[in-house]
């Protein structure tokens, strides 16, 4: 693992603590805390608007990006 994988890792998980675990806690108990996880993870992959990518959420850039693979189009939503 190089030095970027591992400041990518540990901006995830400083994002995950402090959007979900320090916001949203005490937990009571693993399988709440799980589900709670989940639900961030898809918020984190779908919904969130992302800055670098013009505030467009990851799942619509990647939908785009795969489209414009297919039909040679620039990558953007419309």
């Amino acid at each position: 693992m190089t030095t970027q994988d591992n400041a990518l890792a540990e901006t995830v998980n400083g994002l995950y603590k402090t959007e979900l675990i320090r916001q949203q806690g005490p937990w009571r108990g693993v399988d709440d805390l799980e589900l709670a996880t989940l639900g961030w993870v898809h918020w984190f992959n779908t919904e969130r608007l992302h800055g670098t990518l013009d505030d467009i959420p990851p799942v619509e850039f990647e939908t785009a990006y795969h489209h414009q693979q297919d039909t040679n189009q620039p990558v953007g939503i419309q």
